[in-house]
């Protein structure tokens, strides 16, 4: 769909920039740009701080990955958290997904992604050394893998089991109340939650 030029240049890129977010159309694109020229200039200067704040303000905590305001992420600077048990998801949407859950209060592992060869994606591509580094502080007792259920997730899984399996480490992986194929930010809280709750020992 093309919006006719007499629009004017400033509401065409808006639409664009809008329209360049995963999943927003030209016509919502449309309905967000003019929702904003209706809004009060100040909260229009504030939608827009909000999102360069975000941009040139986020940090990546140095320890398991996640999204952080400062060098450690909330989660890890939590003393409240069980440091034992470190659960492996592909990102951070999955973090927030399993923290809306309430059932896990162990520290996460953010890889960046999944070994995936038809993708060019290796082993050295994601966070993985950085994981092999924390288990060998010894203070981990269960890793949980919380990656998507894929043949890419499932060889990711495997990987990373072969490379710990002599340590003294319960390995456990999510119950299969997630789907195959599905992804852990689109499960339903309730279904998530029990998926944690009834891990069971990862076949090796």
């Amino acid at each position: 769909m093309r919006f006719n030029s007499k629009s004017g240049k400033y509401l065409e890129e808006a639409i664009m920039q809008f329209s360049s977010l995963p999943g927003i159309g030209r016509k919502t694109a449309l309905r967000f740009a003019l929702h904003l020229l209706r809004r009060p200039e100040n909260e229009v200067e504030n939608f827009a701080n909000a999102i360069l704040s975000l941009k040139k303000d986020t940090k990546f905590c140095s320890v398991c990955h996640n999204i952080s305001d400062s060098d450690l992420c909330n989660i890890c600077a939590d003393k409240t958290r069980d440091f034992s048990k470190i659960c492996i998801v592909e990102g951070i949407h999955d973090v927030i997904a399993l923290e809306a859950t309430s059932q896990y209060n162990g520290l996460y592992h953010v890889l960046g992604g999944v070994i995936s060869p038809m993708e060019g994606i290796s082993p050295s591509d994601l966070n993985i050394a950085s994981f092999f580094s924390r288990l060998d502080e010894g203070n981990v007792q269960e890793v949980i893998f919380a990656l998507p259920a894929t043949m890419e997730g499932d060889t990711t899984n495997y990987f990373i089991n072969r490379k710990i399996e002599n340590k003294n480490i319960e390995v456990t992986i999510l119950a299969r109340g997630v789907a195959i194929g599905d992804e852990l930010q689109y499960t339903d809280e309730i279904t998530l939650g029990q998926s944690i709750i009834n891990r069971k020992p990862f076949a090796k």
